[in-house]
């Protein structure tokens, strides 16, 4: 899993200027299945997104976005594993895939 923390280098109007852009390749982003979550930092200085995707596909969704193209905030991209959760998060846990299954026998 990643969490990209956005962090603002623009004056607010400039970022402002960018947010329907933004929102638009988010969801896009979203309905890609590319992120799980996000949101904006408080104060607002930037956001956060969760993602669960490949690392190529999150790393090539990003460079989609108009933050990023415009040079309205900086990206960090950080991996993690969650071990535990809460009851109700269990989406979030790291787990390892399924094994195959076993063929049966042929008839």
């Amino acid at each position: 899993m990643y969490v990209v923390s956005l962090t603002y280098r623009v004056p607010q109007d400039i970022v402002d200027f960018h947010n329907d852009a933004h929102i638009a390749w988010l969801q896009k982003a979203f309905d890609n299945g590319v992120f799980i979550a996000a949101g904006r930092k408080v104060p607002r200085t930037g956001g956060l997104l969760l993602s669960q995707a490949d690392r190529s596909v999150l790393d090539a969704s990003l460079q989609q976005d108009p933050f990023y193209s415009n040079g309205v905030a900086d990206f960090e991209v950080v991996e993690f594993h969650a071990g535990r959760v809460a009851p109700g998060y269990e989406i979030l846990l790291d787990t390892p895939p399924a094994p195959p299954a076993e063929a049966g026998p042929n008839r």
